[in-house]
C-alpha cells in the first residue's frame, strides 16, 4: 500500500510500505477514506526527528471503513464507517476506568516514561503506523473506534479523532465560570475549534493571533479578535490590551492552543532547528532535558488570565526544564490544566452534537485544502509556512 513516511528532517515522502494485518485478537484493519494534517504532526516534521525512525508512517486523524476484525473485536464489523481516536487505548485497565485514556495502562511505554501509544507519532509513544496511508492496523479495536453514521460526508466527524475532543477538552479544562470569558491564543486548528465550541457555550471568547488569514476566519465567525503582530513576543504589551477589554481583570480563563513553536521565542527557536540537525545521539537528550521550548504562548498565557483564573495548556510541550515564571502562577493562584486529550471520555457527547442536521460548529467547512495522499509530501510544506490560507489539510488515499 502507498503510505506516507518520514525520512528525515522536513523530508516526507508517499512509499510503498506493506499491507497491514491482523496480529493480535483485538485488532483491527481499516481502509482509510480520509486522514487529517495535524499541527503536532509538524513538531515530527521539524524538530522531533531525533525521535523518529526513517521509513515511519505518520499520522494520527484517520477514519475509514473495517475491513476485517480480530476475535475478540465485536463492537465493530466489517463494513462499519469509523473513526480512531488518536490515542490508544484498552478501555478496561485502572486509567481507563477513570476515563484518563490518554494514560492507558495497557499501551502506555513505560520504557520511555510517557502515556498511551500514540499512531504515528515516535518512539516516544510507541512507534505505532500511522493513518495517513491506505489501510491502518488498529490496535485495542475492541475499545477505541468510533462508530459514525453513513451518509454525511466524512469531515462530518473526521475531527473526532482528534480537533474536536482536544479543542473540548481544552475548554473544560479552562473551567469558565457561566457568563465568563476565556481568552484563546493562538487561532490555529486546535485554537480555532476552541474558540467555537467556547463560544457555543456561551462563554465570552477572545482569539490572539498574528497570521491574518486565521484572524479574518474567526472574526467571520462572530469571535472577538486581537491582532497580536506588532506585540509579538511582548506578553506585557497582549495582556494590557486584554485587560482594557476586561474591565482591568484579564479573562476569567486562557487556553494556550499554540506549544513548543510559538513566534516571539528567537533564542528557542535556534536550538529547536539546530537539534533538528545534530545527531540523533546529541539531539535526543538536548530536547528531553534542556528548556528548548518557544514559551512566548504560554507566557502570555499567564499574563492574561486574571488573579485566581485558570490556564488550559493544549498546546504540546516537549522540554524539561523550561523555565516558567513560578512566582507569577503562585502570585496569582492560577490553575493549570493539561495534556494529551482523553479522547473518548468526550467522543460521545461529541458525536451528538457533530450528527446533528445544522452542523452547528462548522464541521464540513472547517478543512481549508484537500488533497491526494500523493500531494502529502507538498502539503505539509504549505501547512509548515501557512501558505494559500492553510488551517487544515484533509488528505485521501
Amino acid at each position: 500500500m502507498k503510505a506516507l513516511t518520514w525520512q528525515g528532517n522536513e523530508d516526507v515522502r508517499v512509499e510503498d510500505v506493506p499491507d497491514p494485518k491482523i496480529e493480535k485478537p483485538t485488532d483491527a484493519v481499516i481502509r482509510v477514506t480520509s486522514s487529517g494534517l495535524c499541527g503536532s504532526d509538524l513538531h515530527l516534521y521539524a524538530v522531533l526527528g531525533p525521535f523518529l525512525e526513517a521509513g515511519d508512517v505518520l499520522g494520527h486523524e484517520p477514519m475509514g471503513i473495517v475491513e476485517e476484525v480480530g476475535s475478540e473485536v465485536t463492537g465493530i464489523s466489517p463494513g462499519d464507517r469509523v473513526v480512531i481516536p488518536f490515542n490508544i487505548s484498552c478501555g478496561h485497565c485502572w486509567m481507563c476506568d477513570q476515563k484518563l485514556f490518554a494514560q492507558c495502562e495497557t499501551t502506555q511505554n513505560r520504557d520511555t516514561g510517557t502515556g498511551a501509544s500514540l499512531f504515528g507519532y515516535t518512539k516516544l509513544y510507541g512507534q505505532v503506523p500511522g493513518g495517513q496511508a491506505e489501510f491502518l492496523r488498529v490496535p485495542q479495536a475492541q475499545f477505541g473506534p468510533i462508530k459514525v453514521s453513513e451518509g454525511p460526508p466524512d469531515d462530518r466527524f473526521l475531527f473526532l479523532s482528534d480537533v474536536l475532543p482536544t479543542s473540548w477538552q481544552a475548554v473544560e479544562y479552562a473551567a469558565v465560570p457561566d457568563g465568563g470569558s476565556v481568552a484563546i491564543f493562538g487561532l490555529g486548528p486546535i485554537g480555532q475549534m476552541s474558540a467555537r465550541i467556547a463560544a457555543h457555550k456561551g462563554h465570552r471568547v477572545i482569539g490572539i493571533d498574528i497570521e491574518p488569514d486565521r484572524i479574518e476566519m474567526a472574526r467571520r465567525l462572530g469571535i472577538e479578535v486581537l491582532d497580536v503582530s506588532g506585540e509579538t513576543g511582548d506578553t506585557t504589551a497582549v495582556a494590557d490590551r486584554v485587560r482594557e477589554l476586561t474591565d482591568g481583570r484579564g479573562t476569567d480563563s486562557a487556553i494556550d492552543a499554540v506549544g513548543m513553536e510559538a513566534h516571539g521565542a528567537p533564542m528557542a527557536e535556534l536550538a529547536q532547528k539546530a537539534a533538528g540537525f545534530l545527531p540523533d545521539a546529541i539531539a535526543k537528550p538536548m530536547i528531553e532535558n534542556a528548556g528548548i521550548d518557544r514559551l512566548a504562548a504560554l507566557q502570555t498565557s499567564f499574563e492574561i488570565a486574571r488573579r485566581g483564573g485558570t490556564v488550559s495548556i493544549s498546546g504540546v510541550y516537549g522540554g524539561a526544564v523550561d523555565p516558567l515564571p513560578m512566582f507569577q502562577i503562585f502570585d496569582k493562584g492560577l490553575a493549570l490544566r493539561m495534556g494529551q486529550c482523553h479522547v473518548r471520555q468526550w467522543t460521545d457527547e461529541l458525536f451528538t452534537i457533530a450528527d446533528q442536521d445544522d452542523d452547528v460548529l462548522g464541521l464540513e467547512t472547517f478543512a481549508t485544502l484537500r488533497a491526494t495522499l500523493d500531494e502529502a509530501r507538498d502539503m505539509y510544506a504549505i501547512f509548515q509556512e501557512k501558505k494559500e490560507n492553510c488551517l487544515k489539510v484533509v488528505l485521501t488515499p
